[in-house]
C-alpha cells in the first residue's frame, strides 16, 4: 500500500517529513547559500509525544529545535520563549521558524486518529483538537472561557468557537477545524516576529499541517507556506513554488 497516495486523498501536495526537510534544506542552500549549521530552527508543533517519534531526522542537522508550541501547535510560548529562540541564532545565518498543527491518518485513510505503538486500538490525533470540537459540536463552549487549570485547551476552544459556523457547515468537521487552527498559529506568528529583533540575515517562516501515520506508516507533511524576510531590507520572498519545484 502507497501511504503516501492515502495521505494525499487530504493533503494533495503532501510528502513524506523526511522529503519535506530533504527539500526544505536544499530550497535554503540554493536560493540563499544558507548550510544547515548557519540556521537555527523553532518549531510550534503540538507536544504531543508522537510528533517525537516522528520528527525527521534530518532536522537535526540545523541548530536547535526550540520548542515554541502547545496542545496542537500554538506558539504559547509567545514573546518571550521567541525573544529567548532569537538570541540564539548565528549572526551570519538565519532564524527558522516551522509551525504547524497536527492530524493524524490511518492506512485506511481514516482522518482524526492513527494507530500508536503498543496499542491495539487507534487514539485521537490531534487529542486536543478533537476534545475542542467535541465541546463546540455539543454546544458546551462559552465565549471568554479560559481557565489556569486548562489554558492551552479553553484557547483552542475559543479559537473554535469564533468560526463555529464555518466548522460545524464543513464536509468534515476536523478537517476544517484544523485548517483554522493554522490560520490562528499563522496569524500568531506573525505578530510575534513583528515584536522579535533577530540578530541575523533572515528570517524564514515555514508553515504547514503536519500528518501523522500509524506506527509503521511514518509522518508527511504539507505546506502552505515558505517566506524569507531579509531584515536588513524588509523585503519578503516567497519560496514555496521554488520548494515545490
Amino acid at each position: 500500500m502507497n501511504h503516501l497516495e492515502t495521505v494525499r486523498r487530504w493533503y494533495p501536495n503532501a510528502l513524506t517529513s523526511i522529503e519535506t526537510v530533504d527539500r526544505l534544506l536544499d530550497t535554503l542552500g540554493r536560493t540563499l547559500g544558507l548550510s544547515p549549521r548557519q540556521i537555527m530552527h523553532a518549531d510550534s508543533l503540538c507536544c504531543d509525544d508522537v510528533n517525537a517519534i516522528q520528527y525527521p531526522p534530518r532536522a537535526l542537522e540545523m541548530l536547535g529545535p526550540f520548542h515554541l508550541g502547545g496542545l496542537d501547535g500554538f506558539p504559547f510560548a509567545g514573546v518571550t520563549g521567541m525573544n529567548a529562540f532569537a538570541h540564539h541564532v548565528p549572526e551570519d545565518g538565519a532564524v527558522l521558524v516551522f509551525f504547524a498543527p497536527h492530524i493524524g491518518v490511518t492506512k485506511e485513510g481514516s482522518l482524526g486518529e492513527i494507530s500508536r505503538i503498543g496499542q491495539s486500538q487507534a487514539s485521537a490525533c490531534c487529542g486536543a483538537a478533537k476534545g475542542a470540537l467535541g465541546k463546540l459540536l455539543a454546544g458546551n463552549i462559552r465565549p471568554g472561557a479560559v481557565t489556569d487549570l486548562d489554558y492551552q485547551m479553553n484557547t483552542i476552544e475559543q479559537i473554535f468557537l469564533k468560526e463555529e459556523s464555518r466548522i460545524k457547515n464543513a464536509p468534515h468537521s476536523l478537517f476544517e477545524a484544523t485548517e483554522v487552527m493554522y490560520e490562528a498559529i499563522n496569524q500568531r506568528i506573525d505578530v510575534l516576529v513583528s515584536q522579535t529583533s533577530y540578530p541575523c540575515r533572515y528570517v524564514i517562516l515555514a508553515g504547514a499541517v503536519f500528518i501523522n501515520g500509524d506506527r509503521d506508516m511514518g509522518s508527511f507533511c504539507s505546506y502552505k507556506r515558505l517566506e524569507c524576510i531579509h531584515l536588513e531590507t524588509g523585503e519578503r520572498r516567497d519560496l514555496l513554488d521554488e520548494y515545490y519545484r
